[in-house]
């Protein structure tokens, strides 16, 4: 089970990410693909999201793999948890070229081991000791590896993610989809039609410069997808980020879900459908919580990052334990039963059954969830390590959680406060059943802060 995360000098939370032609260069991305290749044998799969940038880190780390003896099959641009999905079906690992939900000049990799899910810290480690302080392997002209193209491999993931509901629970209901001009333009429509549901999109044509709104699904972005389902008497909306890893709802009245009551949702089906343990991070809303101790269900913590939700799933599988769901705070969720990994097509899917079997609402379906209320800010300093350990004193009397950064309970509330792993950002989510306790919590921290980076 993982319980502490290790500090990598490359790799984030959700692989490497960079903006293009400064952090990220094809230079890197090639050295990270003959790495890959000296680690790992066999096929490697890979694929790219829309970005305008993917043609070229594609080319870069299929020229590392095919330098390192590695056969390559390249998928095309499709979905990460697509590529996911595949590799863990029929390759021996795959490199994912996405920044997810980071801006249009952003690019990134993530790296798939055989199972499907991204690599952990610990060979993470090893891999970045091959680029940068180990010689990789490059093969004499008679050993270099082979590169298939392979872009309709993707028809098996969307067949996969719509035949794991068993008759058309979509018919009737109209859907609204929002891929925001990245890989689930060719998914998330395809896979809830095939569940009988009648389709109606919007940012659904392939474009890395994302004309329609930006890769993050915000609230503040998602204005013309609410005024669309309204307008079209859609159950609901659904929009996904860069790479279709996450996805957010919009319910029938055009209000966004919050992605911890998102969580909520679908926890609450799940576990009335079959009791067992729930992983999830620090980071995820009380709320969550507190549906699956209504619902009999325990719950696993782990640090921020999904990478560390589907490691300990998978962790407490092997230790005899029935785990029935996991995931983040943030829209990506993870089902065992199909693969483990975000996957925002799964999520599409799943919320599709939630409404049919239940013959609500999915604005009902939120309002009868406990009422909890968020607070999300960031600071930039590069003090954050000074900043935790400092208000670690200072809140020394109270109940602390030390798994990802520090976290606070007071009362009815509680705070985390944890450096980004990839930017001088120190992050703060407040999580407090009354709002104003929440604000006055969050003053309070603003206030210490300022006096120790003074």
């Amino acid at each position: 089970m993982i319980t502490k995360k290790i500090q990598k000098r490359l790799f984030g939370t959700n692989g490497v990410r960079g903006i293009t032609g400064k952090e990220l260069t094809p230079e890197l991305v090639m050295k990270i693909g003959a790495s890959l290749g000296t680690m790992r044998k066999g096929r490697i799969a890979v694929g790219r999201d829309t970005r305008t940038s993917g043609r070229t880190y594609i080319n870069a780390i299929k020229s590392g793999l095919l330098a390192a003896g590695r056969d390559v099959v390249d998928c095309g641009i499709l979905p990460t948890p697509a590529l996911q999905y595949l590799v863990k079906e029929q390759f021996d690992g795959g490199a994912m070229i996405t920044a997810s939900h980071n801006p249009p000049e952003y690019n990134g990799i993530k790296i798939i081991e055989p199972d499907g899910t991204e690599m952990g810290d610990e060979e993470t480690l090893k891999l970045e000791r091959l680029i940068f302080d180990e010689p990789f392997s490059t093969h004499t002209w008679d050993h270099i590896g082979h590169d298939l193209n392979a872009p309709r491999l993707i028809e098996k993931y969307i067949t996969a993610v719509a035949n794991h509901f068993t008759g058309k629970p979509g018919r009737g209901m109209t859907v609204v989809v929002d891929p925001g001009s990245g890989p689930a333009c060719i998914t998330t429509p395809r896979i809830l039609s095939l569940m009988g549901c009648n389709v109606i999109t919007i940012n659904c044509i392939l474009d890395g410069t994302f004309p329609g709104r930006l890769p993050e699904p915000s609230e503040e972005g998602l204005q013309n997808l609410s005024s669309l389902v309204v307008s079209s008497g859609a159950v609901f909306g659904i929009a996904h980020d860069g790479d279709a890893d996450r996805a957010v709802f919009i319910d029938e009245k055009g209000q966004f879900v919050e992605e911890n009551q998102e969580f909520a949702v679908v926890a609450q089906h799940i576990c009335r459908q079959s009791k067992g343990t729930i992983v999830t991070p620090v980071s995820t809303g009380q709320i969550v919580e507190m549906i699956a101790k209504k619902e009999n269900c325990p719950i696993t913590f782990t640090p921020v990052g999904s990478i560390y939700v589907a490691r300990t799933m998978l962790s407490l599988i092997d230790q005899g334990e029935h785990v029935i769901f996991g995931g983040e705070g943030n829209g990506g969720l993870i089902f065992p039963d199909h693969q483990f990994c975000r996957d925002g097509g799964m999520s599409a899917a799943m919320m599709v059954l939630i409404l049919a079997s239940t013959g609500k609402k999915l604005s009902g379906l939120v309002k009868q969830l406990p009422k909890r209320h968020i607070i999300k800010d960031k600071i930039v300093t590069p003090q954050g390590e000074k900043i935790l350990e400092a208000l670690g004193v200072f809140y020394s009397q109270n109940p602390i959680d030390r798994t990802d950064g520090l976290k606070v309970f007071k009362d009815d509330s509680w705070a985390l406060i944890r450096s980004s792993g990839t930017e001088p950002i120190l992050r703060i989510i407040i999580d407090s059943e009354k709002r104003e306790t929440g604000i006055a919590f969050h003053e309070e921290l603003k206030q210490e802060i300022q006096k120790i980076v003074q």
